[in-house]
């Protein structure tokens, strides 16, 4: 058993200076927010105030647990029977090696006694455990359980007629079968803990190919054998609810499941190919994407203005973007900054991706004929203070949208726009009165998403002096503070990128971006005044702002800013 000594973990930490009381204050805070069940250690490290490594010297001298370094010590490939492999990626632990009736494992929580419990009722061992990273764990979890089931099978050599071949009966058999079913739990489980947001299994002719898009990238992961592929499909199909003998159409549903003690959706959509079915899941973890709006990452005057902004009595916020830049998480956060009680907010979205506590969401259905429109217009009914549309695409919307505005309601949505002035152009296009887009619109937010150096392994770097030029940075101004980019590393899992922020600009609309709007001057012309006037900081200088402050690279600020930026 742990000897768990008498000093706290905060106290300990602050004792070795490696965290303040007040970021132990701020950890404190944050955990009882999120309310996600994580250990303060946790908290601190994601937090980054703390770096793993240090936690679990700590953490090793107050529960009195050795630790170990797997890699220099692997763990002996005979025991991996012993623990299923689901079960060692939900609860991160890995058996090491087996002494009589006792059996050593590593783990990333120690302190969990119910994974603990539940290890000797699965063994029927007792468990000694031992300290490891989460990152490494996760690492040989992945490495040992897929190299093991790969050679499974091999082993389980049998030939799978051609899929066009394949009955109802034979999906459902083989969709059943311990392998298929331990080959998907892993797919989507090794998903969750890489932090993607979307898996994708895609079938050729020869093969099949996995990736998981990670901060907004694709990357290859180990793949299933080809000959796998209908029987990996129909197991996500039932787990979705699917029809699994229709396999000529496009189909949507959607799954829940628990991982690592919390709950996730997944969205599934599947699109018959050339060589079968190729299958989308959109991976929706309510823990990640539920920010509070100073997690956003805005610029702190940004940030005092955009937040006066959405506590108006009426009109429309309109949060602008690509899709996948992050403008359902800063509707989310908004909603959640300005929640009470004595306020009715109602959302109509396609889809509702995530559950706001204490808001009516509304999912559209353009089957039964619930659109965006005719949602919006059953929600003024409902008398709503706060109203949130998932997205403004036509003349209907906007109509309705600047209605509930003029009639006193707060109303949030997205368009898909290049920048925050390019808001008002697109809103007069879509047929909209300029008198009444001046009288409802109170602001737009443009915002792209940029991927975060890693804080494990960034390193100063330099850059060259013509790449610093086209972005606007005089090169003498690097020479104090060195750019930063990650070099790779387990942690980040040799990418130099780890999780994604924002990078935005914030128009409000005053007296004479009105008359601007009604002279329906160009987009450009609104931009410019509201930086002259308002002092607005564009997409890219705040991108050039953190870069230069060493969150992410330059070439991230290249890659999502628009080239005619760079001139600005």
């Amino acid at each position: 058993m742990l000897k768990l000594r008498r000093t706290m973990l905060g106290a300990l930490l602050i004792e070795e200076n490696l965290v303040t009381p007040e970021q132990l204050d701020v950890a404190l805070a944050e955990q009882r927010r999120s309310d996600s069940g994580k250990r303060i250690g946790e908290t601190l490290v994601a937090l980054r105030f703390l770096s793993e490594p240090n936690l679990l010297r700590v953490l090793s001298r107050q529960l009195d647990c050795p630790i170990v370094d797997l890699v220099q010590e692997p763990p002996d490939p005979s025991v991996l029977d012993v623990v299923p492999s689901e079960f060692a990626m939900k609860h991160l632990l890995i058996p090491l090696h087996r002494n009589d009736d006792t059996l050593v494992v590593a783990m990333a929580d120690p302190l969990d006694i119910n994974a603990m419990d539940d290890l000797e009722l699965l063994t029927g061992m007792d468990i000694a455990p031992m300290l490891a990273l989460g990152s490494d764990i996760r690492r040989v979890c992945e490495q040992f359980y897929m190299k093991k089931m790969l050679q499974d099978v091999k082993e389980a050599e049998r030939a799978i007629e051609d899929e066009d071949n394949l009955d109802v009966a034979d999906l459902q058999k083989m969709a059943k079968e311990e392998l298929v079913i331990q080959m998907v739990n892993l797919l989507i489980n090794q998903a969750i803990q890489d932090r993607a947001s979307d898996i994708h299994i895609e079938p050729f002719e020869k093969d099949l190919r996995v990736r998981y898009r990670v901060d907004g990238v694709l990357h290859e992961v180990n793949a299933p054998p080809k000959r796998f592929h209908p029987a990996v499909v129909s197991r996500i199909k039932i787990l979705a609810d699917l029809n699994i003998a229709e396999r000529r159409l496009p189909q949507d549903g959607r799954m829940r499941l628990r991982s690592g003690g919390r709950q996730i959706d997944l969205r599934v959509s599947t699109l018959p190919t050339l060589y079968g079915e190729g299958v989308v899941m959109r991976i929706l973890d309510k823990q990640t994407a539920m920010l509070g709006l100073t997690e956003l990452g805005m610029d702190p005057d940004m940030f005092v203005s955009y937040r006066r902004l959405i506590q108006e009595p009426h009109g429309i916020v309109l949060v602008t973007g690509p899709t996948g830049s992050g403008k359902t998480t800063t509707l989310y956060a908004s909603l959640n900054e300005i929640y009470t009680v004595e306020k009715k907010f109602v959302t109509v979205e396609d889809p509702v991706e995530y559950q706001l506590n204490g808001v009516n969401q509304i999912a559209v259905n353009p089957q039964i004929g619930l659109t965006f429109a005719n949602g919006l217009r059953s929600i003024v009914r409902q008398d709503p203070d706060i109203i949130m549309v998932g997205e403004i695409r036509d003349h209907e919307t906007v109509e309705i949208s600047i209605h509930a505005a003029l009639t006193g309601h707060l109303v949030f949505s997205t368009l898909h726009t290049n920048d925050a002035a390019g808001a008002v152009s697109r809103l007069l296009d879509m047929g909209a009165e300029p008198y009444l887009v001046a009288s409802s619109l109170i602001g737009t937010v443009a915002q792209r998403l940029v991927r975060l150096n890693c804080a494990h392994c960034r390193t100063p770097y330099e850059e060259k002096p013509e790449i610093l030029r086209e972005i606007g940075i005089d090169p003498a101004l690097v020479k104090d503070r060195p750019l930063m980019r990650g070099k790779g590393c387990p942690e980040c899992r040799g990418l130099g990128f780890r999780g994604r922020g924002g990078i935005y600009e914030l128009i409000t609309v005053d007296e004479n971006v009105r008359r601007m709007i009604i002279e329906r001057k160009a987009a450009n012309t609104v931009k410019q005044y509201a930086q002259a006037s308002q002092g607005m900081v564009t997409m890219l200088q705040d991108g050039r702002r953190k870069a230069l402050e060493g969150h992410t690279t330059i070439q991230e600020v290249m890659r999502v800013c628009q080239r005619e930026d760079f001139d600005a």
